[in-house]
């Protein structure tokens, strides 16, 4: 118990919010709309009234090399066994440069040999920040290499690949996740689908930030639910600047 306890202060959690590149399909350079709409046809191949350029609003962002990084939420833990009680400190990483953004999040991987967790990170939170980053011309922060680690010196975790226990067909969405444990929602003011029309329409990044924030609270919550830490420690969320 003891050990698990030291090492929550190793982990990151984080969390992405992603939106598409441009606010419309015309505003996409020529080469990179074509190869949308390329992408865009093959999503498309079962829709008999397919409008080329319609999906890129709603999809795009999903996909790094069409969207782009706007908001980056990470939470560490802080445990205190002597008054029973946990801090989880957040932060919000939030540009209108996406560069910018990315190189004040590897400044922060830099300071500590992290673990990672997100609720699917390694098939889109992971990912989508190295493309973007190598997009952008950052190279990788330390945390993000794989290229020629073994797996067990990738220190990534995913609450999604932890509640699969073994079940690669099943997915599990982490608004799912918090209600079974009984975790409140993040979902009360934003949800995913709603990220791209907050950011290119009304402009409200504080909202975004938000609702960032509140995933990687969720996220953090959700972890020590699936691990054996003591029932009576408290959880308190502290929002840090610096």
């Amino acid at each position: 118990m003891a050990d698990f306890l030291e090492g929550l202060s190793d982990i990151l959690f984080l969390d992405i919010e992603t939106a598409s590149g441009h606010e419309s399909i015309d505003k996409v350079p020529e080469r990179i709309r074509d190869e949308w709409l390329k992408k865009e046809k093959l999503l498309s191949k079962t829709e008999a009234d397919y409008d080329p350029g319609s999906k890129y609003f709603e999809r795009a962002g999903i996909y790094a090399e069409f969207g782009q990084v706007i908001s980056i939420g990470v939470g560490y833990l802080v445990v205190d066994q002597e008054e029973e009680r946990i801090s989880l400190r957040t932060k919000v990483f939030s540009d209108p440069s996406e560069k910018e953004l990315l190189e004040d999040f590897k400044a922060l991987l830099g300071k500590k040999n992290w673990t990672l967790c997100a609720h699917n990170g390694k098939e889109f939170d992971f990912p989508y920040l190295s493309r973007r980053m190598l997009i952008n011309g950052i190279s990788l922060p330390e945390p993000l290499q794989m290229a020629g680690k073994k797996p067990w010196e990738i220190r990534h975790l995913d609450t999604l690949e932890l509640w699969k226990f073994g079940d690669y067909k099943h997915y599990t969405r982490l608004e799912l996740l918090a209600s079974v444990f009984g975790i409140p929602s993040s979902k009360d003011d934003l949800d995913g689908s709603q990220v791209n029309h907050t950011f290119h329409i009304e402009k409200d990044m504080d909202k975004i930030n938000t609702y960032c924030l509140r995933d990687v609270e969720v996220t953090a919550r959700v972890y020590l639910a699936m691990n054996p830490q003591p029932q009576q420690f408290t959880l308190e969320v502290i929002s840090i600047e610096d």
